[in-house]
C-alpha cells in the first residue's frame, strides 16, 4: 500500500490545478487519471502528419485563474492573447461585420463597433444597447435569475431573432454551450457582465499556438513531477472507502492507495460511482455536446486567425495550419477547425451528412472555398462536453466541500459561478485545494505542524 497526504482523482485542468496547489503548499500528493494522458477534455492526437486538437478551446483576458495556471505550467509564451478584442463576423447571404473594441471604459468600448455593425439595422442596434445596459444592472447572485430562461428575458427586452443570432448567441453559444432559449439567465448574466460589460479588456481572446496536449498535458506532467507529485495515468480508481484514518483507494492494476484527504476532480457519474451516498445526481445537470469539424484544403481561404459565423451551424472557424504542423509538412495547404457548440441536433450525423450540411455555408463564409480541393475532412465529437447550463442548474452544482470530512469535489460542473469553461475548471481546482488546505487533519496524519495557510499563485483571485 502506498500513502499520500492527498489523493487527487482526475487529471483534467481541475485536477492538475488542485494537485499543484496542494504540492506547492507542502502536501504529499498523488494524482490518478484513468486516461493515458493528462489534460482531460483539452487534448490532442495524431492523424497522419497532423497534430489535431479534439476541439477548439479559447480563453479571455478575464480568465485570470486559467492564465495563472498557464504561468504555473510555464507555457504562457505558447499562447496568443489579443491586444484588443477583434472579431470578424460573417453571415452567409447577408454580409460581414467586425466587432473591435476601442480604449474607452466598458461598455463604451464597443460603441464604435456597434455603430458600424452591418448585421444589425439601426433600430436593432439601439434595442441591443438598451438590453445590454439592462443586463449589466442584473444581480446575477439572485437565485431567481437562475430559474429564468435567457431567451425569455431577451424577448422581454425587445431582442428579435437576428439580434439574438448576431450578438447574444455569438458569445453565448461558445461559453454556455446551449442556445439562449435553453440557458439560465444567471449564467448568461455572468458571461456578459464579466466578459463584455464591466472591463474594456475582459473579452480579448486568447488561444494556443501549439497542440493542446503540449500546452496542458505535457506541461502538467513536467510541472507535477517537479513539484513532487506522484502521477498514475491509465489507472482507474475502482473503489473509494472511508476509514478511521482516512481513505483507501483501490486502483486497477496497482497497489491500494491510502490518503488523508481526497479531491474528486471527475464528472458527476464518476463521483456517484465512487461515493453513491454523497447525493450527487449523475444525470441531474445533464450534458450538452460539441462537434468539431476538421477540414484540410489545398490552398488558404481564411486570411485571419479566426472568423465567427452567424445564421449557420458554423459558429467559429480557426486557422490551425501552424499549430498542427501542417505548414511545415505541407506548405501551401490550410487546416481549418470548425466549432459547432450546442450540437444536440448534429452530434449523431454521419461525417458525410455533416459534410453535405456544412459545405454550402463554408462556401458562403469563404468565397475561395468552392474552388479549393478538400484534402481531408474528419469530425471529432464530445458528447458530454459540458454540463447543460439550463434554468435551475445552479442548485444542482455542489460546493467543493462535501458532507464527508476530508472529501472535496472539483470540476467545471461544480459551483464555480462560471459556465463549463477552462476558467471554471481551474477555479474549481483552486477552490477544492483551498478547502483541503484549511483542514488540519492531514497535517496531523502526516506528522507535521499545520501549515500557516494556503499559498496562492500570483494573479489568481480568491
Amino acid at each position: 500500500m502506498t500513502r499520500a497526504d492527498v489523493a487527487v482523482v482526475g487529471g483534467g485542468l481541475a485536477g492538475i490545478t488542485a494537485a499543484l496547489r496542494l504540492a506547492d503548499a507542502g502536501r504529499r500528493v498523488t494524482l490518478v487519471e484513468s486516461k493515458p494522458w493528462l489534460g482531460g477534455l483539452t487534448h490532442s492526437f495524431r492523424r497522419d502528419e497532423l497534430d489535431v486538437d479534439n476541439g477548439q478551446h479559447v480563453f479571455l483576458r478575464c480568465c485570470t485563474a486559467y492564465r495563472g495556471l498557464l504561468d504555473r505550467l510555464g507555457v504562457t509564451d505558447k499562447t496568443h492573447l489579443q491586444d484588443r478584442l477583434d472579431i470578424a463576423v460573417r453571415q452567409p447571404g447577408v454580409g460581414s461585420a467586425r466587432l473591435r473594441r476601442n480604449g474607452l471604459p466598458a461598455p463604451l468600448h464597443l460603441g464604435g463597433a456597434l455603430l458600424g455593425y452591418r448585421l444589425l439595422n439601426p433600430l436593432q442596434r439601439v434595442r441591443f444597447t438598451k438590453a445590454a445596459l439592462a443586463m449589466k444592472a442584473l444581480d446575477r447572485t439572485d437565485p431567481a435569475l437562475d430559474e429564468r430562461g435567457f431567451g425569455d428575458w431577451l424577448r422581454e427586452q425587445g431582442q428579435d431573432a437576428q439580434t439574438v443570432r448576431a450578438m447574444w448567441d455569438l458569445v453565448g453559444l461558445a461559453t454556455l454551450n446551449v442556445p439562449a432559449d435553453d440557458a439560465s439567465l444567471a449564467l448568461a448574466a455572468m458571461v456578459f457582465q464579466v466578459g463584455l460589460l464591466t472591463d474594456n479588456g475582459a473579452a480579448d481572446i486568447g488561444w494556443s499556438l501549439v497542440p493542446l496536449r503540449e500546452l496542458h498535458g505535457d506541461a502538467a506532467t513536467r510541472a507535477l513531477a517537479d513539484a513532487g507529485v506522484t502521477v498514475h495515468t491509465g489507472t482507474r480508481v475502482d473503489a473509494l472507502r472511508r476509514g478511521k484514518k482516512g481513505f483507501a483507494l483501490r486502483l486497477r492494476d496497482t497497489d491500494e492507495l491510502a490518503a488523508g484527504q481526497v479531491v474528486l476532480a471527475v464528472p458527476p457519474p464518476a463521483v456517484a460511482r465512487l461515493v453513491p451516498d454523497l447525493g450527487t445526481d449523475p444525470a441531474g445537470l445533464g450534458s450538452s455536446p460539441i462537434v468539431n469539424v476538421h477540414v484540410v484544403l489545398d490552398r488558404p481561404v481564411l486570411t485571419e486567425p479566426f472568423v465567427a459565423g452567424v445564421g449557420t451551424p458554423i459558429q467559429w472557424v480557426f486557422d490551425r495550419t501552424e499549430s498542427s504542423g501542417l505548414a511545415a509538412r505541407r506548405p501551401g495547404q490550410q487546416y481549418l477547425a470548425v466549432s459547432l457548440s450546442a450540437a444536440g441536433e448534429l452530434v449523431d450525423l454521419t461525417v458525410a451528412q455533416l459534410r453535405e450540411l456544412l459545405f454550402p455555408d463554408l462556401v458562403g463564409l469563404f468565397p475561395g472555398f468552392g474552388e479549393a480541393e478538400v484534402v481531408d475532412f474528419f469530425v471529432t465529437r464530445e458528447r458530454t462536453a459540458t454540463f447543460r447550463a439550463a434554468p435551475g442548474s445552479q442548485r444542482l452544482r455542489p460546493a467543493a466541500t462535501t458532507a464527508v470530512q476530508d472529501l472535496f469535489l472539483a470540476g467545471a460542473w461544480t459551483d464555480t459561478g462560471w459556465p463549463a469553461t477552462m476558467e471554471g475548471a481551474v477555479r474549481s481546482g483552486d477552490t477544492a485545494a483551498d478547502a483541503a488546505l484549511r483542514a488540519s487533519t492531514v497535517d496531523k496524519r502526516a506528522g507535521r505542524p499545520a501549515a500557516a495557510g494556503p499559498q496562492r499563485r500570483q494573479g489568481v483571485p480568491a
